[in-house]
C-alpha cells in the first residue's frame, strides 16, 4: 500500500498526544494490569475498524475465524471502513463520541494524536507484559524492535505493528542482461550509473529508474547523509541541495523520470518504459499481474543505507471493558504469531512482523513473489517519520515540493527558485 503522507503526519502528532498520556505511565501501568483477566470465562465481542480490501480483507477474515475457533467465548467483529483515508475520517468524527468506538482499529500513530493525548488509548505495555494474554515481555513477542517502535506515541506503546511494508528496488532482469548492467545496484551511486547506462544504450528508449514516493526520497536521502527528519533541516543548504540535486540531473538528462499522473511506476515498469523503480513491496502483486510473461523481474534492497518501514498498526480504545480489552488483546496477539504473520504475507505480500517468519524456510521458499528470499537484508536498517509537531505535515507537503523541483529540472529550468520557494513552504509546514 502506497505511503500515505496523511498518515505519517498523523502518526506524528499522535506519538506527540500519547506523551500526555503517558506522563502517569507507572500509575496507569500498575492499575492497567490489576484489571487484566486471566482468562476470558463469558461471551466477549470484539470489534475491530480496519480498511483491507480484496486479498487482504479475506486472508484477515480467514484468520479471525481460525482465532474464534481457538478461542469459543470471542467473537471478533470486523468492520470495514473503507480506503485508509475513509478509515480515518470515521475514527476521528467518532472520537467526538467515545463510546461509540470500535475496541481495536487498524490505524497510523498521527491519526491518534488526539486521542492519546485525550487518554482515549490503551497503554499495551501491561498487556505485552501479561503472561496469559500477552508474551510476558516485548522482547518475547518476537516482533521486530523497529516495528514495534513505529507503533509507538510519544515513547508509550499504544499499538502494535501488523500489515507494514518497506521500499524496496524492483528491476528487469532481462534488460539488465541486455543494456549489461552486471551488478543490481545497492548504492545511488551505482543506481545513477546503472540507469544513465541503461537510457544511453536504449537510444533514450528506456529510463533508467525512478522514485514512487518522493517524499520518501528525500527523507531517505537526508538520512542516508546522517540528517533526520526534522525541523532543523535547512531546505536549501548544502545537504538539502545535494540529496535534490541528484533526483534533478537525472531528470534533467532523461535517466530518471517520476510516476507523476500514472502514480506509480509498476505501470511504466510493466509497459517496459523503465527499467526499475523504488517503491512500496506491498505492490509486488500488482508488478506481478501488469509483468506477466512479457520479461523477469526481480526485487532487491532499496539502494542506500536505510529504507522507510510503511503501514498500519492496530490500536486499542479505552472506553472497552476489561474482558474486551483482554479479549482483543489477545486476538492481536494471535494476528502477529508466526503461524498468522506467514500466512498473511504470503498472502497479502506484506512484510512479516515478527523476526522468526522473516528467517524462516517456509517464508523464503515462497515461488509466487520475490520479495521473502531478499527480505531479510533488506530490513537491515529501517526508518520512520519521527513524530513530533507538526513533522507529519511537513512530510506531506514534500511531495509538492519536490514535484514542483523536479517539474523545473524537466523544463531545463535553474531549479534555484523552486529550491527557495519550497523551502518557505517546507518551514511553514513545521510552524503552522
Amino acid at each position: 500500500m502506497k505511503f500515505s503522507k496523511k498518515l505519517v503526519m498523523a502518526a506524528i502528532a499522535g506519538l506527540a498526544l500519547v506523551g500526555t498520556a503517558a506522563c502517569s505511565n507507572g500509575k496507569s501501568n500498575s492499575s492497567e494490569s490489576s484489571k487484566i483477566p486471566s482468562k476470558i470465562t463469558k461471551k466477549t465481542n470484539v470489534v475491530f475498524w480496519h480498511g483491507m480490501t480484496g486479498v487482504q480483507q479475506s486472508t484477515l477474515q480467514k484468520l479471525t475465524k481460525e482465532f474464534e475457533k481457538e478461542n469459543p467465548k470471542i467473537t471478533v467483529k470486523l468492520e470495514n471502513q473503507g480506503s485508509y483515508n475513509d478509515l480515518q475520517a470515521k475514527i476521528n468524527s467518532t472520537l467526538q463520541s467515545p463510546n461509540n468506538l470500535p475496541t481495536i482499529t487498524q490505524a497510523y500513530p498521527g491519526w491518534l494524536y488526539t486521542a492519546a493525548q485525550n487518554k482515549m488509548l490503551v497503554d499495551l505495555t501491561p498487556y505485552i507484559n501479561n503472561k496469559n494474554v500477552g508474551w510476558g515481555s516485548s522482547k518475547k513477542s518476537d516482533i521486530r524492535e523497529e516495528l514495534l517502535e513505529g507503533a509507538q506515541i510519544k515513547g508509550t506503546q499504544y499499538g502494535i505493528p501488523f500489515n507494514k511494508s518497506i521500499e524496496t528496488l524492483t528491476y528487469n532482469k532481462d534488460m539488465f542482461k541486455k543494456y549489461g548492467i552486471k551488478k543490481v545496484p545497492t548504492t545511488m551511486k551505482e543506481l545513477k550509473e546503472a540507469s544513465e547506462t541503461i537510457y544511453k544504450k536504449s537510444n533514450h528508449q528506456v529510463v533508467g529508474a525512478g522514485f514512487d514516493s518522493l517524499s520518501n526520497y528525500y527523507v531517505l536521502g537526508m538520512k542516508d547523509a546522517g540528517v533526520d527528519f526534522s525541523n532543523k533541516i535547512n531546505f536549501s543548504g548544502n545537504t538539502s541541495k545535494s540529496v535534490i540535486d541528484y533526483y534533478a540531473d537525472g531528470i534533467k538528462k532523461g535517466y530518471f523520470r517520476v510516476a507523476g499522473s500514472e502514480h506509480y511506476l509498476s505501470g511504466p515498469f510493466a509497459n517496459q518504459k523503465v527499467a526499475m523503480f523504488i517503491g512500496t513491496s506491498a505492490g509486488e502483486g500488482f508488478v506481478k499481474q501488469g509483468v506477466g510473461n512479457k520479461f523477469t523481474y526481480d526485487v532487491a534492497a532499496r539502494p542506500g543505507k536505510y529504507t522507510m518501514q510503511q503501514g498500519t498498526d492496530i490500536y486499542m480504545f479505552n472506553h472497552a471493558t476489561s474482558d474486551q480489552k483482554a479479549a482483543a488483546f489477545k486476538y492481536v496477539k494471535f494476528l502477529v504469531s508466526k503461524s498468522s504473520q506467514l500466512k498473511w504475507a504470503n498472502a497479502t505480500g506484506y512484510i512479516p512482523v515478527n523476526n522468526s517468519v522473516v528467517k524462516s524456510s517456509q517464508y523464503k521458499a515462497n515461488k509466487n513473489i520475490k520479495l521473502p528470499a531478499k527480505l531479510d537484508t533488506a530490513m537491515d536498517h529501517l526508518y520512520s517519520v519521527p513524530v513530533e509537531k507538526n513533522s507529519n505535515a511537513a512530510y506531506t507537503q514534500l511531495n509538492s515540493i519536490m514535484q514542483n523541483i523536479l517539474s523545473a529540472a524537466q523544463k531545463k529550468q535553474n531549479i534555484n527558485n523552486a529550491i527557495n520557494a519550497g523551502k518557505s513552504k517546507f518551514d511553514a509546514a513545521w510552524k503552522q
